[in-house]
């Protein structure tokens, strides 16, 4: 276990926080829980479609008895938070309007979506060079993230779903550049390096599983001060201050085996995830710093409860966490570094654009 972080130290986090309820269906045969939608699939483009349970044209809460400030607030109604739920083509995310990055952001991952489609006439391949960072204007102005937020700041605009995973089509590729994918990461030894090698491995597995269930989560983790308190902080970028800079990032991965015959009933058909078996479960936190390439990455695995605890959220259902093996223990984690060479420099060109 890391000791990046402590899992103690977040035993007061919510169940359930900003994301709403995730994603997964946890009780099917429940009429008044209706199951929020499966996560994006490349066989199945009306998947991401869906709007998740919660959405932010919810009303306003149910009136208090007796009256309260609401009564007086007319045109305005609720004042929120609210939670931009996002649907796209590879990835479904929750934008956070106050830090001005996902609160999460969620993939289905398989061998076949990471497969890229050969070029037709008159139509080339989908190519990360065509695609251009973008504000995304589906989010008010007074809360978005702005392309000069970034501008000489130090950092670079880390998506937290990379275009390497979007690549059924060009379209896709693109919404991953939206700044609502992105949250101010460390460029050289992290963005570039580590986290990259972090995002490969997870690739990598779709080898391993038939499908894979990935949340991508920026972190604020306490630190302890010089008087032994706890603190958190974090810098904010922009001019004025806009964009909020995590301490932290998780990745937390389930992975699916292989498919049963039709008629069986799985645990994860019971929850929503098709008819697999569920194989292991991992989640990775790592610090929004330069990290050695030599480190190895089991060093950052921690308890998913460490996640949920510290992001106010429920990732899995406890029959998947209680059944499932760790991914660790079923699979290699380890890193593969690469010299991405020209493509590094061509990275960096482009983040200064």
């Amino acid at each position: 276990m890391s000791h990046i972080v402590h899992a103690s130290l977040f035993a007061g986090g919510l169940v359930l926080g900003a994301g709403g309820a995730i994603l997964l269906n946890r009780n099917p045969s429940s009429s008044s829980n209706p199951p929020p939608p499966a996560l994006p699939s490349a066989t199945s483009e009306t998947k991401s479609q869906a709007i998740v349970q919660g959405a932010r044209t919810s009303p306003l809460p149910p009136p208090i008895p007796g009256g309260s400030a609401f009564d007086s607030l007319g045109p305005a109604g609720y004042p929120g938070p609210i939670s931009d739920l996002l649907t796209h083509k590879a990835y479904v995310s929750s934008y956070d309007r106050k830090l001005r990055h996902p609160h999460w952001t969620a993939e289905h991952l398989t061998a076949a979506s990471l497969v890229r489609p050969p070029a037709t006439p008159g139509s080339e391949a989908p190519n990360r060079g065509n695609s251009v960072f973008k504000e995304d204007e589906r989010i008010p102005p007074l809360f978005r993230a702005r392309l000069a937020d970034y501008f000489r700041s130090g950092y670079d605009r880390g998506h937290m779903v990379p275009a390497a995973d979007a690549k059924m089509s060009q379209e896709a590729m693109d919404e991953t550049f939206f700044l609502s994918n992105m949250a101010p990461q460390v460029g050289a030894g992290m963005n570039r390096d580590y986290w990259a090698h972090t995002e490969d491995f997870v690739r990598r597995l779709t080898t391993k599983f038939s499908d894979l269930y990935v949340f991508t989560i920026p972190l604020y983790l306490p630190r302890q001060s010089t008087d032994g308190k706890w603190r958190v902080t974090y810098e904010v970028i922009g001019n004025p201050p806009n964009v909020a800079v995590p301490t932290h990032f998780a990745k937390v991965v389930l992975g699916v085996g292989a498919s049963q015959p039709p008629n069986s009933r799985s645990l994860t058909s019971s929850v929503g995830l098709g008819t697999g078996n569920v194989m292991a479960l991992g989640a990775f936190v790592m610090p929004n710093a330069v990290i050695p390439n030599e480190a190895p990455l089991e060093s950052f695995v921690v308890p998913i409860e460490t996640v949920e605890r510290a992001a106010g959220l429920t990732l899995f259902p406890p029959a998947i966490k209680s059944s499932a093996k760790k991914l660790c223990e079923t699979v290699k984690c380890d890193i593969v570094v690469r010299d991405f060479g020209e493509k590094s420099k061509a990275l960096v060109q482009q983040q200064r654009k």
